[in-house]
């Protein structure tokens, strides 16, 4: 039974069912990794900080999967007496475990946080939110821990558990489950796209929300800000989020990859450095959810092409040119479907931008291409490296290709996502928006 499409989704549904806490001086603690997507989407439904809850599981020596404990950050320690003394555990065992776990505690904590400080939980209602439970023993030591960090209420919010697990749920003062199953299967049974969450994206989802875009949700007094709107395609309807600054010369459509969608945190990353420079964006779902749960749409680039072309048709036609020139930045196989909508006959695209992208995609019109194209790859995602290195030397527009040293495909490493968003951002710069007397053109090259 697949309720949900993947975590984003889940935490948009958790989002819902907790509105009632706004307001209410609510800390959203996601458990890394696979809690933070769906903790990203929760804090924003209740408009309140997002931070990371790290605990580290002690477990008795000689069965460690029997917890005698658990750790936190700010040396918090909780132990349980009972066990320890059924178990006959020395003092010095534990102290040789704790030493053990408090060190990947710390590596863990350095790695998510990058030097950002943890928020202080004192007399603050904290809901601790996981992709689902399974034992509950995370989730049991994490309320623990934040209750011990200074929470005057602990909430423990989750998809998806056992229903058994949630009435032996003894730790929080109340817990939040959309989906309690009889006969449970794994957490990865409920979701439609389980996929890994990399350490790269939980650093990315709190950086997003740690410096959230300034706009807020609604119409500005001027009429420069939309956010959440709606674009007809025929039958289906496109949901993006669109963002124009009061005066505005430029605006990029972001065509997500393969299981992405306008919620993704690398791309609303990039959108925020896009702003820095002064153009406006549109985020995009090129597909519905219904389509989205048949994988083969998701790959189907003349169809994403085909949306990507209407999106930009409507934003042309509602805003009467006041977007002004208008580029495309394409992740993984959105960038395919970029080239081939530029490819279009009358295509108004004034400058392509892709990020890990699969030019290849486009096929025979990467030669009908006449905007100026920025392809930016990895330097460690050799296969996709090759793949934009044979589509360059197709293509008749102005090209580059940088190379990002070390990065993998999705730039996850540290550094390498805020290196493509500011090439990205550059050359949107120069082609979208008025050039400077004396400014030069980017030359073509690899």
């Amino acid at each position: 039974m697949v309720a949900f499409l993947n975590r984003a989704d889940a935490g948009r549904r958790l989002g819902k069912r907790l509105t009632g806490l706004r307001g209410q001086n609510v800390v959203v603690l996601g458990l890394p990794r696979g809690g933070v997507p769906v903790a990203f989407e929760v804090a924003k439904a209740l408009e309140a900080p997002l931070d990371v809850i790290v605990v580290r599981k002690l477990g008795v020596p000689f069965q460690p999967e029997v917890a005698m404990g658990a750790i936190g950050e700010g040396n918090v320690r909780v132990l349980d007496p009972r066990t320890i003394s059924m178990a006959r555990v020395s003092q010095e065992d534990l102290q040789q475990v704790e030493r053990r776990e408090r060190t990947l505690l710390e590596s863990r904590v350095a790695r998510f946080r990058q030097g950002r400080p943890r928020l202080d939980l004192t007399g603050r209602t904290a809901v601790i939110v996981d992709d689902g439970i399974a034992t509950g023993s995370t989730a049991k030591a994490a309320c623990q821990v934040a209750r011990h960090l200074g929470a005057a209420k602990v909430i423990l919010a989750v998809p998806v558990a056992p229903a058994r697990a949630i009435v032996e749920l003894k730790e929080p003062d109340d817990v939040v489950c959309l989906l309690s199953p009889q006969d449970f299967q794994a957490v990865g049974y409920y979701y439609h796209d389980f996929s890994p969450t990399e350490d790269g994206e939980v650093v990315q989802l709190l950086d997003a929300a740690a410096s959230p875009p300034s706009h807020g949700g609604v119409e500005g007094s001027d009429g420069s800000l939309v956010d959440e709107v709606e674009i007809p395609d025929g039958m289906a309807v496109l949901r993006g989020s669109l963002y124009l600054p009061a005066v505005c010369d430029g605006t990029v459509i972001f065509a997500h990859g393969s299981g992405s969608s306008r919620h993704s945190p690398r791309n609303r990353f990039v959108a925020s450095v896009l702003h820095g420079v002064g153009l406006g964006t549109l985020l995009l779902d090129l597909l519905t959810p219904e389509e989205e749960v048949n994988r083969a749409n998701v790959f189907d680039v003349a169809l994403l092409a085909r949306r990507l072309s209407a999106a930009t048709h409507w934003l042309e036609v509602r805003h009467d040119g006041s977007a002004g020139r208008i580029g495309y930045f394409g992740a993984s196989t959105g960038a395919g479907a970029a080239l081939w909508a530029a490819a279009e006959p009358g295509a108004e695209v004034a400058a392509v931008v892709s990020r890990g992208g699969r030019p290849d995609l486009a096929g025979p019109r990467l030669d009908a291409v006449r905007a100026p194209t920025l392809l930016i790859v990895g330097s460690a995602d050799t296969q996709v490296l090759a793949l934009n290195r044979q589509a360059m030397a197709r293509m008749q527009a102005p090209t580059r290709l940088e190379i990002v040293p070390g990065a993998t495909h999705l730039f996850e490493e540290p550094g390498t996502l805020a290196l493509a968003a500011n090439l990205a951002a550059d050359w949107f710069h120069h082609y979208l928006l008025p050039s400077p007397v004396g400014r030069t053109v980017p030359e073509a090259r690899e």
